[in-house]
Order: C-alpha cells, then sequence, then structure tokens
C-alpha cells in the first residue's frame, strides 16, 4: 500500500473505527456473560478518546508506515488500551473467557465485510462510484483483516492466547497463561526478526478467503 497523505488521511477514519469497536466489542461481551467493570470505567463506547494508547495506537501504526515507504513491513497493525475485563467475575471465567476474547478478532471481521459492501456499491460500475470511498473501503478491509488475524495469534495476552486457554485442559491453560508476561516482547522479536508478517499469514489469507467468498470480491 502506498502511504502517501491521502492515503494516511484516508485511512483515519478506519483506523479509528477498527480499534475502537474492537475494544468495545471485548467490554460489551463481557458484559453479557456477567462482568460489568468496562462498563463501570466507561469503556463500552465509540469515543476513540476512551481507548487511544499513546504508542500502539500513534506511535506504532506511524512508525511503521515511515518503515513501509523504505522498504519496511507491508502492513501496519497496532493496539489500543486494553478494555478492563475481570474474568472471576464472568459466570463460568474458563468457558466465557472464549467469547469476551473472540469478540474483538469478530468485530474486526465485521468491519472488514462492512467495508467490503462499502466498496461494492462505490468500486468502477457500483451505485456511487467514487475513487476516495474506494481507497478508504480498501484501507478499512486491510487494516481490519491484519487487526483480525494478529489478535488471533495463540500468545496470550492477545485475543487467540485467551482463546487458547480457554479451550485447552485446565493444568495447560494454566502453563499456558504463563506465557503472558513475554507476549508482547515475542511479538517485538517476530517484528523484529522480520517475521511477523509470515507467522500472520495463515489467518490474513483464511480472512481473505472467507471474504471474497462472502462478497465475491
Amino acid at each position: 500500500m502506498d502511504f502517501s497523505l491521502q492515503t494516511i488521511a484516508l485511512g483515519v477514519l478506519p483506523v479509528v473505527f477498527a480499534i475502537t469497536l474492537h475494544e468495545a466489542a471485548h467490554g460489551y461481551v463481557a458484559r453479557m456473560f456477567g462482568d460489568r467493570t468496562a462498563e463501570m470505567q466507561g469503556r463500552i463506547t465509540l469515543n476513540p478518546l476512551k481507548h487511544i494508547d499513546p504508542v500502539g495506537t500513534i506511535l506504532v501504526p506511524g512508525v511503521l508506515m515511515l518503515a513501509a515507504k523504505f522498504g519496511g513491513p507491508p502492513f501496519i497493525f497496532g493496539w489500543a488500551k486494553p478494555v478492563p475485563v475481570a474474568f472471576g467475575n464472568l459466570r463460568d471465567p474458563k468457558r466465557d473467557m472464549l467469547w469476551v476474547a473472540a469478540a474483538g478478532p469478530g468485530a474486526n471481521f465485521a468491519m472488514a465485510l462492512a467495508w467490503g459492501l462499502l466498496l461494492k456499491v462505490v468500486a468502477p460500475g457500483g451505485v456511487f462510484e467514487d475513487p476516495h470511498l474506494i481507497l478508504m473501503a480498501r484501507i478499512g478491509i486491510s487494516v481490519n483483516l491484519v487487526l483480525m488475524a494478529l489478535n488471533l495469534l495463540p500468545l496470550p495476552p492477545l485475543d487467540g492466547g485467551r482463546i487458547a486457554v480457554s479451550l485447552l485442559p485446565m493444568p495447560a491453560a494454566r502453563v499456558f497463561a504463563r506465557l503472558e508476561p513475554y507476549g508482547f516482547f515475542i511479538i517485538i522479536a517476530l517484528l523484529a526478526f522480520g517475521v511477523l508478517d509470515n507467522v500472520m499469514g495463515p489467518l490474513l489469507r483464511f480472512g481473505e478467503w472467507l471474504l471474497e467468498a462472502l462478497l465475491g470480491l
């Protein structure tokens, strides 16, 4: 993707929605299963200011955009302030953890689907052809599929790691959960060695295949 000034400007809205709805979805589903921590802290909201993390939402995506212009990784990702979830408040903590964790990537795929529908409407030959909305929709699809793939990696504290903890037998889940303090550093190492995109590749391609199957993109 060409990270020109126009691309960056048109990408602001898709990125903000991708991060905000991802986090709000965690809080909303946690409330459904009995934990109101996020609600009480005002985190079940579409207000992006409640979710922005200076490093993950601004610094890291900005650095990756600059790196991409000079031959760096051809994708952008970031993160927001994690929505607080008191898993002990869930009605069945180990089981319900899966649904709370899956809500974020699920929201990202739903948004990719919505941007895909917009793309069909504004694409050449569509009802409302518009080159700027075409670019925005493509950014929205790309950003949401990347965030979905990244968060589904089976590595705590990512959502995929929490899903794995939920599915594993309790003894194995306890051992696996001990990786959580090191998860962020493992991701940074994968990025530094240039293999993070390869690790995410199968999940990203699956998301692209599913989107194509549903929308014919």
